[in-house]
């Protein structure tokens, strides 16, 4: 997406008075105005770690129910380090999924970096089962969890199933260390609190800003010893910033008012999903959704639907569902779907109504030679 493109489709959607996926984009100024009441901006800024952000750590340690909680800039960051934690007087290997974030979105820093080793319990699109892990050809110190696992669709093992899968770790001898990006809108999915969820590993990872509108940030959660060596590593990597009080204020302005909103989210979103599997040609995955976020499939082009949303979003000031991107099926197009606070305001019958309405301007928009809609610009 080029500058323009860019520019063109934040106006749009920042005008748009109905949002069914995602959130209106905020300006830097609306950004901070959401924790310019919080009092902590009546004290002293941090200065490596200290202040707003220990305050930030000891919330997260509560919520969890861990002896500690360290913050790092960066969820890639926290992760490295929780993996060289668990790994350094062991078999430098990590059983995780070939879908999950270390192996797809942060360009192989857990081997580039930490000189680890990979193997994957399974290569289907879907949480590995305790047989899988139990039936490892090689060794392995650490079983990664991505919970959920976003590239699979969002999806979520129940508890059983963690718990099982969890077991044949501990039984393998290794550790557990749970991906939770997304955990805190996982708990519904589970039927466990968040203390039982983390509980279940013996390291977890938190971020702020995928569902608590945090600016960054994320914090390693688990025993004692680790969060001595986190604070260390932390510095060696190059996270010891010395000040980060407005990504530590958002943060905790996120879990006072986002946290406690996510399971109604969830919940909508099963209504949401279950309007859009009725549309023609509509595919939802899963259904019901595990969290507030799913994928929707339509049997056209990413072009002429991304086109379509522009435009319904500028004319008619409505955001249906955009950002689609291409599948390996030839004229189907993929795009997730994410229930936030503004999607709480549709019905069902809503849902539907516009989804045929924006289909309308697909199916009546002139189309390129590849079957994509020709530039809007």
């Amino acid at each position: 997406m080029s500058d323009d493109e860019r520019e063109r489709r934040l106006a749009a959607v920042r005008a748009c008075t109905r949002v069914l996926s995602g959130v209106r984009p905020e300006t830097m100024r609306e950004r901070l105005a959401a924790i310019a009441g919080r009092s902590e901006l009546d004290g002293w800024p941090d200065r490596y770690g200290d202040g707003p952000v220990a305050a930030l750590e000891e919330r997260v340690r509560e919520l969890l129910g861990t002896a500690s909680a360290t913050f790092f800039p960066t969820g890639t960051m926290a992760q490295q380090v929780a993996l060289r934690y668990w790994t350094h007087d062991g078999e430098p290997v990590v059983a995780m999924h070939p879908l999950g974030h270390l192996e797809v979105h942060e360009r192989h820093a857990y081997a580039r970096l930490g000189g680890l080793a990979a193997v994957w319990p399974t290569t289907a699109p879907r949480q590995p089962t305790a047989a899988e892990v139990a039936g490892l050809g090689e060794p392995f110190s650490v079983l990664l969890l991505e919970l959920p696992l976003r590239e699979a669709g969002f999806v979520l093992p129940t508890w059983d199933e963690l718990v099982a899968v969890v077991g044949a770790a501990r039984e393998r001898g290794a550790w557990v260390h749970v991906d939770g990006a997304r955990l805190w809108e996982s708990t519904s999915h589970l039927g466990q609190p968040l203390p039982e969820a983390a509980a279940l590993a013996d390291s977890v990872y938190v971020s702020f800003y995928k569902s608590l509108g945090g600016l960054s940030g994320a914090v390693l959660a688990g025993p004692a010893e680790l969060g001595g060596y986190a604070k260390a590593w932390r510095h060696r990597y190059g996270g010891q910033v010395f000040e980060q009080w407005p990504a530590a204020l958002s943060a905790l302005h996120g879990l006072a008012a986002h946290l406690p909103r996510l399971p109604e989210l969830v919940a909508h979103a099963a209504v949401v999903a279950k309007a859009l599997a009725q549309v023609p040609g509509a595919r939802v995955f899963p259904e019901p959704p595990h969290t507030h976020q799913f994928r929707l499939w339509l049997p056209h082009s990413a072009g002429a639907l991304n086109a379509a949303a522009l435009e319904m979003a500028e004319q008619e000031r409505v955001l249906f569902v955009d950002r689609w991107s291409e599948t390996d099926v030839p004229g189907v197009a993929m795009a997730e779907v994410t229930v936030a606070e503004p999607a709480l305001e549709w019905t069902a019958a809503e849902t539907v109504d516009v989804a045929e309405r924006f289909l309308a301007r697909v199916t009546a928009a002139p189309q390129g030679p590849t079957g994509a809609a020709p530039d809007a610009t």
